[in-house]
């Protein structure tokens, strides 16, 4: 396929996210929202992401609770975090052949932008923003479901690594202390190779870390792993 190549509407609504979800919008211009990047046109799919990043947890985590009775609370997190991380969100958004329908300016175009984790990690994420705003939660999380559910057996509940994020926020916890605040304080470079600067802050423990990433989330991490090693030192 030629990379200037630029789908319909009507293209994308019977695309492979529709034959594999069994999803089809009603309002098919949220879908081109959610496929187009900041670097091509506005609007583009920022704000869905969003909405999407939130709609996707919750609706994981009500998969989870549902699949793993016995899981304690943590064990649960730490489930979720295996589940929802750019390296499974890519994989999937490859699977729906969303690198060939996600509308990208020229020099994203150039630099691979079709094969980027955390373009094609962002754009699944706006489509399930653009699902929940077309058919509500009820039809997202069907489509988390259709999604994740042969993910599962992938994972052992018991045996699975913590990130820093949750090595923090247990410890924090485990000290019935407030959880960190995260915030991006900065974003750096081209449109297609931006740098996320997301700050940590623990203001019980007076601490305030830093984080720098490729993708919000691979800054939130690095912030947390170094508010940790501040509050675990021997970690």
């Amino acid at each position: 396929m030629n990379i200037y190549h630029i789908q319909t509407y009507q293209e994308m609504n019977s695309d492979a996210f529709c034959r594999k979800t069994g999803y089809s919008f009603s309002q098919p211009e949220l879908l081109r929202q959610a496929l187009t990047h900041r670097s091509h046109s506005h609007p583009h799919n920022e704000r869905l992401e969003f909405l999407g990043d939130s709609v996707l947890n919750c609706a994981v985590a009500g998969l989870i609770f549902r699949n793993f009775s016995s899981l304690p609370e943590g064990d649960l997190s730490r489930f979720r975090a295996n589940l929802v991380n750019q390296q499974v969100l890519f994989k999937l958004a490859q699977t729906l052949d969303l690198g060939n329908q996600i509308k990208l300016g020229e020099g994203e175009l150039k630099s691979g932008g079709r094969s980027r984790p955390s373009i094609l990690a962002d754009a699944l994420e706006a489509v399930l923003g653009a699902v929940y705003l077309d058919g509500g939660f009820a039809k997202a999380e069907e489509v988390v479901v259709t999604l994740f559910t042969p993910l599962l057996h992938q994972f052992d509940p018991q045996n699975l690594d913590k990130d820093p994020k949750t090595h923090l926020q247990e410890y924090l916890q485990s000290h019935k202390l407030m959880l960190p605040q995260y915030s991006i304080i900065i974003t750096s470079g081209e449109a297609h190779q931006q740098q996320f600067h997301v700050e940590c802050v623990i203001p019980k423990l007076n601490i305030r870390t830093i984080g720098e990433g490729t993708s919000r989330r691979s800054a939130e991490q690095e912030a947390a792993k170094r508010a940790y090693e501040q509050v675990h030192p021997n970690s």
